[in-house]
């Protein structure tokens, strides 16, 4: 009685034991039969208790594990050795699918008993062995591609010492892989600027985790060239690619003075435009490039981009462009005006629009000059737009154009002063005219002490 209890207590403090262990663990009698297993052998197995003990192992599961390489292991193996350490499996089990397995078997004597029995921990390493394959996979892609793009790829670890260095670095430096891998920067390279600036970068790179690009310039046969540096960090330190941009580089060297000309030719052009019409139109002479200058003001107080400015300076130098389609005799008239003859003044917009809709601006000078007479509740002219079809820089040139022919002379009428004309806009804001645009121009004049150019004159 007394040895049946130290057996039961002996069997349970080994069960015990057992279910201690992380990994699954099954433990065979001498007839490869189940004697007790880990509560993670059945967990990870989705077997059942029941089912397992007592049970000849190759029968678990539906035969699942009725496997060549663990009989090999069990009954050729293990009967000459007392263990055997990593032995790996791989089997398409129907529950859990296709595993790999490392086993590690010992035979050792029962307590109390002279049988043996057998040990069996399983290890699963297939997202381990998944891993290391597409690791393995990763690297020679990615030694592939790096040796067949044509730009300069190199790698360094974080003690920036070379790691990788491909075909490409190879052929421009006439150094090898081998001779450039485990060096430094400065082990390679003269201490020049541009290799202090590279080093800094890099540097930088490793320091804060983020990518890094810049140009630099070299000289190579005693010509200069540019290459664009893009520096990545990495998990062991950062990749560079370097791409040759030298004929890019003067490229756009000869694209920029391309444009300074072509702006040039077009600044001639819209002055001669300009010129035009004042030469016509003597009483409003001035006129054009006043409203250019307040209406550019205007823009920078709503904080518009210098870009989307120079637009609307260039369109409100030329803006009554159409007028010189406008007898001279209707708009020097000193007179009231009468319907025809407002009419045919009312035609500038569109004649304007014509005009420049073949120019290619950069900018929509033509729908700006085309709508600068257009009002919010549509009762403008020539399209009668009303707010959420007339353009921002439109709606600037309104307010301007109006704020500065009311403050100067006109033929037909003396100046009626500035006062008057913010009076106009403030008034008609949120009817005729933006909101936003009249609060901007009452802005100026108001707090940031803006005068119009007769003014300051006068």
């Amino acid at each position: 009685m007394v040895q049946k209890r130290t057996v039961t207590r002996s069997q349970e403090y080994s069960e015990s034991i057992i279910n201690t262990v992380r990994e699954p663990l099954i433990a065979l009698d001498q007839d490869l039969r189940v004697v007790s297993a880990s509560r993670s052998f059945y967990e990870f197995f989705e077997v059942n208790p029941k089912e397992t003990i007592g049970q000849l192992i190759y029968d678990l599961g539906n035969k699942q594990w009725n496997i060549p390489k663990l009989r090999e292991l069990l009954e050729t193996i293990l009967p000459q050795k007392a263990t055997f350490d990593n032995y790996e499996v791989e089997h398409d089990f129907t529950t859990i699918g296709r595993r790999i397995m490392l086993l590690n078997a010992r035979q050792i004597q029962r307590v109390l008993g002279k049988e043996r029995i057998i040990l069996l921990a399983i290890e699963d390493i297939t997202e381990r062995k998944r891993a290391e394959e597409a690791l393995r996979e990763s690297h020679e892609r990615y030694s592939q591609l790096a040796n067949s793009i044509t730009d300069v790829f190199f790698a360094f670890d974080k003690d920036l010492k070379y790691t990788y260095w491909n075909a490409a670095s190879e052929k421009l430096t006439k150094i090898s892989a081998k001779e450039a891998i485990g060096k430094s920067l400065y082990d390679l390279f003269p201490d020049t600027p541009q290799t202090k600036i590279a080093d800094e970068r890099y540097r930088e790179v490793l320091k804060t985790g983020l990518s890094q690009t810049f140009v630099n310039e070299y000289k190579i046969g005693g010509k200069d060239y540019y290459f664009e540096i893009s520096a990545y960090p990495s998990r062991d330190g950062i990749s560079v690619i370097s791409k040759d941009i030298t004929e890019r580089k003067r490229a756009e060297e000869e694209l920029q003075k391309s444009l300074q000309q072509t702006k040039k030719v077009l600044e001639e052009v819209v002055r001669t435009l300009s010129s035009i019409v004042e030469k016509r139109d003597p009483y409003t002479a001035g006129h054009q490039r006043r409203v250019a200058d307040l209406a550019c003001s205007i823009a920078g107080e709503l904080n518009l981009p210098e870009v989307q400015i120079e637009g609307i300076r260039v369109a409100g130098i030329i803006h009554d462009i159409g007028k010189i389609n406008v007898p001279a005799e209707i708009l020097s008239k000193t007179g009231r005006l009468s319907e025809a003859e407002f009419n045919i003044i009312k035609t500038h917009a569109q004649v304007g629009k014509e005009i420049l809709e073949p120019i290619d601006f950069p900018w929509p000078v033509a729908q700006i000059v085309h709508q600068h007479h257009e009002r919010l509740n549509g009762t403008g002219y020539p399209q009668g737009l009303s707010d959420g079809k007339i353009i921002l820089e439109a709606k600037i040139m309104a307010v301007a154009d109006v704020v500065e022919a009311m403050a100067s002379h006109r033929p037909y009428r003396p100046a009626l002063g500035i006062e008057k004309a913010l009076e106009e806009i403030s008034n008609q804001s949120g009817i005729l005219y933006a909101p936003q645009v009249a609060s901007a121009c009452r802005e100026l004049f108001d707090k940031k002490g803006y005068k119009l150019a007769q003014e300051s004159a006068s």
